[in-house]
């Protein structure tokens, strides 16, 4: 029996107490026949998320914060709109809004007490069968939703976490900044070396020499090291061979980590990361019973390095903290890795070879930690799940003549970056999250899924990023790439911002 999953929504005055909210939640979730166990996390505005009150009452129910901007809850069409909210934030109900951004149906409508507000909604248990209402539509976050000419293939509310860049360029000729894969490769030599790897085809493939080769990379012991059919394997083994109660995943960030989560059957709880504060992670925001942490480092798609300091705080004794380093190679003295400390308990990192040596289509990565965790997880894996051509290239790629050139790789990436930053830097209509630290920029721009579709017009794909959890339609990441496509790029951007026009405020 699948449990039911709610999403409370709260909207608060300043110096709510976290009784007066826990009371009135509470009250609603008894409206509503149900528990507090059911309670999956606490929405409202961003601008509340640091609320005593609603963060205390959250603590109490021993659930996350999640938090939207005001632009995103005045979008939600709610059944009980008040002027009041309306006009203080833009938003006729941040907690009917709240709720209903993060859930399908709303159960208990806005109630009040002196200082704040609540609504509650559930999460349906799967698409396309809504739960009885007795003959009543429910009220639900996709009929709130403004109409759009791909209605139909809208599975739900939320964002699409099976999207990918690569869904921007496929079959197109575009110059491609969607994709963050270092353009020109896989090098010459690398080609070279996964071509031999062909004429052993018939025997069936024998990882060691590459397990050997990672292990020494790294200075790890043998047994700490897995080799996976890139790192979107490894979250898929992850979610289904760890023991998880309440796995929580930091956003923005990947999104194949929480969707392989999910199809596993894990509920999981998010904690969204916010872009007044650079995205930079606060470790306290992370629950304290989530036993399965999964971080990026550095994320995408914000391109923010967090501190190996600030990580390290995540790590707890019963507790497994995975953290995604597909990038890490591209930070020069790959800087705040955790890859390679054996001292942090109950540590996975991944890392990636598709990206600094375009090898996205053989599949190639692997998992570094504590051999009983490893042990899960290769029990979990097919025979054989590494092709022989995929491990020729992990060896070839782990020799000193590719880690200098992988070095050098990152350090043109800082002065590529820098380049385009500074011509970002031009246009007064787009922000850019600084510093950037990744292959790769998020920036945010009025409209942006129109300055997309100019773009691509103009011969440019930009990953959208509103399929990432915490983002909206106004932002776009870019790869990126050198000098001379940047500077295309900037005046096709130029071009597309032109005659724009802007969204109304509130």
């Amino acid at each position: 029996m699948t449990r039911t999953e709610l999403v409370v929504g709260v909207g608060a005055r300043p110096g709510v107490t976290a009784d007066e909210v826990l009371q009135l939640i509470l009250e609603a979730l008894g409206a509503a026949g149900s528990a507090a166990s059911d309670v999956v996390e606490v929405a409202t505005l961003d601008t509340r998320a640091d609320e005593p009150g609603i963060t205390g009452a959250a603590a109490r129910l021993g659930v996350p914060v999640r938090s939207f901007p005001a632009a995103v809850l005045a979008a939600v069409r709610v059944p009980n709109p008040s002027g009041a909210p309306r006009d203080a934030v833009g938003t006729p109900s941040v907690a009917e809004a709240a709720a209903l951004v993060g859930a399908d149906e709303l159960l208990v409508p806005k109630r009040k007490s002196a200082s704040a507000t609540c609504a509650v909604a559930r999460r349906l248990p799967s698409v396309g069968t809504p739960a009885s209402t007795n003959g009543a539509e429910p009220f639900t976050m996709a009929a709130m939703l403004p109409p759009t000419k791909h209605t139909k293939h809208i599975d739900s509310a939320g964002p699409d976490l099976r999207h990918h860049g690569d869904a921007e360029v496929r079959g197109l000729d575009l110059t491609d900044l969607a994709v963050n894969v270092r353009t020109g490769t896989p090098p010459d030599w690398l080609r070279e070396r996964i071509a031999a790897s062909l004429g052993s085809l018939a025997a069936y493939p024998d990882g060691r020499p590459a397990r050997a080769a990672v292990a020494a990379r790294h200075g790890l012991p043998e047994e700490r090291v897995l080799l996976t059919a890139g790192a979107a394997e490894a979250f898929v083994l992850i979610a289904r061979a760890l023991p998880a109660r309440r796995p929580v995943v930091v956003h923005p960030q990947f999104t194949e980590p929480e969707a392989a989560l999910r199809a596993a059957g894990h509920e999981v709880g998010r904690v969204l990361l916010r872009p007044e504060d650079g995205f930079r992670l606060d470790p306290s925001a992370v629950p304290e019973d989530a036993d399965l942490v999964v971080v990026g480092n550095p994320t995408n798609p914000t391109s923010v390095l967090h501190p190996a300091g600030v990580l390290e705080q995540l790590a707890r004794p019963g507790r497994t903290l995975v953290v995604d380093e597909a990038f890490m190679d591209a930070v020069p003295g790959e800087r705040e890795a955790l890859c390679g400390r054996e001292d942090v308990p109950g540590l996975v990192v991944l890392r990636s070879l598709t990206k600094t040596w375009g090898l996205a289509g053989l599949r190639i990565g692997y998992a570094v930690a504590d051999p009983a965790t490893l042990a899960l997880l290769q029990e979990a894996q097919p025979l054989w799940p590494v092709s022989s051509p995929a491990l020729a290239a992990a060896e070839a790629c782990m020799e000193p003549r590719a880690l200098v050139e992988a070095a050098d790789a990152a350090d043109r990436v800082v002065v590529d970056r820098a380049h385009l930053l500074a011509g970002l830097a031009e246009f007064s209509e787009v922000q850019v999250v600084e510093p950037a630290a990744g292959p790769f920029v998020l920036l945010q721009v009025d409209r942006a899924d129109e300055v997309r579709e100019r773009l691509r017009s103009r011969g440019f794909a930009a990953r959208r990023g509103d399929t990432f959890p915490g983002l909206g339609s106004d932002w776009l990441r870019l790869a990126v790439r050198d000098r001379v496509t940047t500077n295309r790029f900037l005046q096709a951007l130029d071009l597309a911002l032109q005659g724009l026009p802007r969204r109304a405020a509130g």
